[in-house]
């Protein structure tokens, strides 16, 4: 399977609500927010196969120290293959000079996940969260 990634924001209203509604994401209801708010990021990579958009993580940060990553999801067609591995490879070589590199996993199933690329889970921390839904 040849999967493309790209570092530019280039993707449509539909494409987006196409990936974020296969993941069953509440995000998917409101593509054209989801399309502003990613311009706004930092980082965004995302993977294609061929016109697809089947992948995508993007990531904040203040320019120095501290990123965080926001949505790391990929299409449930394409799910098996490594695209969540290379897209989270890639943006950690983009931030690997960052004191500290963050994840707030949604779903505590994909702690592993995270731990198998050097993630490790705060003994004191917890995440949380103010949820403004429309």
């Amino acid at each position: 399977m040849d999967i493309q990634y790209k570092e530019n924001k280039e993707f449509s209203k539909q494409q987006i609500e196409e990936l974020f509604v296969s993941v069953n994401w509440i995000s998917g209801r409101y593509p054209e927010r989801v399309v502003r708010g990613l311009q706004n990021s930092s980082q965004v990579i995302s993977a294609w196969h061929n016109d697809r958009l089947i992948g995508l993580i993007r990531a904040f940060d203040d320019g120095e120290m501290v990123a965080f990553v926001h949505y790391l999801l990929v299409h449930p067609d394409y799910q098996g293959h490594g695209i969540a591995s290379k897209l989270l490879s890639l943006l950690k070589e983009k931030y690997k000079d960052y004191l500290f590199f963050n994840i707030m996993p949604d779903d505590k199933k994909n702690v592993a996940f995270y731990e198998k690329h050097g993630f490790k889970v705060l003994q004191e921390g917890t995440a949380m969260q103010l949820t403004n839904l429309i």
